[in-house]
């Protein structure tokens, strides 16, 4: 049975800042949008952010950390200098691991996520 991903759900404090976030700075295409719930259309699976409720059950002290989303551009240094147009947090910078350009940004609530990019051919 081949199973793959249709979406993840990024949990968020502020609907529409995220929502400017993911679409403007990022360049996410937006699939739909309401209060509480809005997709970004990527390559496969869907982004969805959704608004963080007050009675959501909280996580226990030794939970591992929720989620990292990771996404793929053509060019990582043209995407770090947009990042850093936008005064996006960088927590990792440009580097090259295993052959791949990688970094690591936080979005307006504090989700890390990482992006990286084929490294360049020597």
């Amino acid at each position: 049975m081949l199973m793959r991903i249709q979406y993840s759900i990024l949990f968020v404090s502020d609907m529409q800042r995220a929502v400017a976030f993911y679409r403007d700075v990022l360049g996410l295409p937006l699939r739909f949008e309401s209060p509480h719930w809005t997709e970004f259309a990527t390559e496969g699976a869907s982004l969805a952010l959704h608004l963080a409720d007050q009675a959501a059950t909280p996580l226990p002290p030794t939970a591992a950390p929720q989620c990292r989303p990771g996404f793929q551009v053509e060019d990582l240094d043209a995407f770090h200098a947009r990042m850093l147009e936008h005064e996006v947090r960088c927590l990792d910078e440009p580097r090259e691991v295993y052959g791949s350009r990688v970094a690591l940004y936080a979005d307006p609530d504090g989700l890390p996520f990482g992006v990286s990019a084929p490294a360049p051919s020597a």
